[in-house]
């Protein structure tokens, strides 16, 4: 196949998103989908991407990734002229050139290599990827001619009624012969309804001077449904998300309800685990084998053990270990690392703490910047007082310990290991090692006070 370099249009605002956020950066299962483009093209081969961009520059060259060759489009006059842009860097490259939109989030690398396959096989000097649509408008028309050869391309407002009623369309993916499409765009002149330089007249320029010019049909025609609206966006969010559920499912993970379960591109789970409905997973996620996952939870950059059940629970940005049950109706923050054989009951909250290999904090607790050692049992209503107002504090508690109900540990406070927390204690200074601390007042009874108040009523 050669060397190939990729010129991914995304210079454009994308007024009908009606959004600050340029068009290719609004996300499809968790990432920007230009960034989806990007991965398609280097997983079908691509050895340089070149992206053009010009609304909010700084922005999409900050968010869509590494590894790419950047290009400014000051002044957008068009597809031709956005990729006349790249030629500079492309000076003296003698292979293919694929072009991309930016806004094509669900083309596949697959497809990716049989249009450069079929290019360099039949030697042509551009292939065209096309797709059958129900609905045409707004595309270009590839026309044909009588032996089923490519005619031209015409876009949708310099269309004959003939012409529109043409149901292939050319869904803006071209492999070129690099040096052959930098010389016929010297050739093509914005004149045309938009006063644009399209790149569909290089192929008119080609065919003028005798060069072949084919076309692969896809055999999906979603996969190259460009986003120009919100409407647009869900749709393609569904269509992808539904792709990641099926290679999950088929990779041996139970998804009880795919309808009702929102997992991004990028996760990975052991064999045997279940998502039940209801269920969001976001970001890098990496789960260990027979977890069990929901309902109505949502995970985010979390990294598991194996044996984990997850119940109608938040979990961000934390790392978690084998055989370990959280929820139901628990808050895991960023920062947290829980061990293995640890239980996180209903009602607790757990911010930037670590918690050790056996220790339970079964409900009604709110634990923040912590260290807790190994087989401690947290009781019901116990508090970690973390923050002083200006700064926050640790609060260290030994293996083995036992800290009762309704215990408030006022940071910096350390519990030495094998101590006991007697129910309803503040502590304020440290425990040492198989101490028993109990800090209340002294329980006083008055016998027969509530007649004598009310007698005095």
């Amino acid at each position: 196949m050669g060397q190939v370099a990729s010129i991914i249009l995304a210079a454009g605002k994308g007024t009908r998103m009606k959004s600050r956020l340029p068009k290719v950066l609004h996300g499809v299962c968790g990432k920007p989908m230009l960034t989806h483009v990007i991965q398609a093209a280097c997983d079908s081969g691509v050895d340089r991407n070149i992206v053009i961009i010009g609304h909010e520059a700084d922005l999409v060259r900050d968010k869509a990734g590494s590894n790419i060759e950047w290009v400014n489009q000051s002044e957008q006059l068009g597809t031709g002229h956005a990729v006349m842009q790249a030629e500079p860097l492309l000076s003296g490259f003698e292979g293919s050139i694929l072009i991309l939109c930016g806004d094509t989030p669900l083309i596949t690398s697959n497809t990716l290599k049989e249009l450069m396959l079929t290019h360099t096989a039949a030697g042509n000097s551009v292939t065209v990827l096309t797709a059958l649509m129900d609905d045409p408008t707004g595309y270009g028309r590839l026309v044909r001619d009588a032996a089923g050869e490519v005619k031209e391309i015409v876009e949708h407002k310099d269309a004959s009624p003939q012409q529109l009623e043409i149901y292939e369309i050319n869904t803006g993916i071209y492999c070129f012969d690099g040096p052959k499409l930098f010389a016929a765009l010297k050739v093509i002149s914005p004149a045309n309804a938009q006063g644009e330089y399209y790149l569909t007249d290089v192929l008119a320029v080609l065919k003028n001077n005798g060069e072949r010019i084919g076309a692969v049909k896809v055999a999906d025609p979603s996969e190259t449904m460009g986003i120009n609206n919100r409407v647009q966006l869900a749709e393609a969010d569904k269509i992808m998300r539904q792709s990641i559920l099926h290679r999950l499912m088929m990779d041996g993970v139970t998804i009880i309800d795919p309808q009702n379960t929102y997992i991004d591109r990028d996760i990975v789970f052991g064999p045997d685990s279940v998502v039940y409905p209801g269920t969001v997973i976001e970001g890098y996620c990496r789960f260990g084998g027979n977890c069990r996952i929901g309902p109505y939870s949502h995970l985010k950059d979390v990294e598991t053990g194996d044996d984990v059940t997850v119940q109608n629970s938040v979990v961000m940005e934390s790392t978690v270990g084998n055989n370990v049950t959280i929820g139901p109706f628990a808050y895991i923050r960023p920062g947290t690392v829980l061990g293995d054989d640890v239980k996180v009951g209903d009602f607790v909250e757990i911010k930037k703490s670590v918690i050790g290999n056996g220790s339970k904090v079964p409900h009604l607790s709110y634990v923040g910047d912590a260290q807790i050692g190994k087989k401690v049992n947290v009781g019901a209503g116990t508090i970690t007082c973390n923050y002083d107002g200006s700064q926050k504090w640790q609060t260290i508690i030994g293996d083995n310990s036992f800290i009762g109900s309704n215990t408030n540990l006022v940071a910096p406070v350390e519990v030495g290991q094998n101590a006991i927390i007697g129910a309803g204690s503040t502590i304020t200074k440290n425990v040492p090692d198989g101490a028993l601390c109990v800090e209340r007042s002294k329980q006083a009874i008055y016998p027969g006070w509530v007649a004598r108040k009310n007698k005095k009523k």
